[in-house]
Formats: C-alpha cells, structure tokens, sequence
C-alpha cells in the first residue's frame, strides 16, 4: 500500500519502467503471467522470486492472493458489477 500517486501512476502505466525494487517486479511478473496464463508458470519462476527473497511460504502467499483477485474480479464481470 503506497499514498504515493505518482508511484501509483507509474505501476498503473508499465511495472517494469516503476521505480520499485528488484523483487516487487520480479512479483509483478509472476501475477502478470499467473493472471494471462498460469499453465506458462515454470519452477524458473519460482526459483527467480527465490532468488530475491521470497520463501515458499510467501510465494504461495503471493499466488493465492493473484489468484483471488483474478477469481473474484472475473465473478464481478460475470455478474455485471459496475456495469
């Protein structure tokens, strides 16, 4: 969570040029790719989020989260939320 809007801005428009740290993109590139198409998901992936820090334990953090967010919204669009 971030009150910073120009942060916010720079997320919204490109992750990958946001000033954010190596393990926030290396995160946001493993949402991007669990959201489009998670059969793609390798063990490289894991192994790259390793690498900047993250344990088992908050790698299966970061997918269930990912993963609830993609369910859910996909049940709001379903239903006609915010239509």
């Amino acid at each position: 969570m971030t009150l910073d809007d120009e942060l916010v801005e720079a997320l919204r428009e490109d992750y990958r040029r946001a000033p954010i740290t190596e393990a926030e993109r290396a995160m946001c590139e493993y949402v991007e790719q669990l959201t489009r198409d998670a059969t793609q998901i390798t063990p490289e992936f894991h192994e790259r989020l390793r690498k900047v820090g993250f344990n088992d334990t908050a790698i299966l953090q970061i997918t269930l989260i990912a993963a609830w967010f993609n369910y859910i919204n996909r049940v709001a669009d379903a239903l006609g939320v915010g239509r």
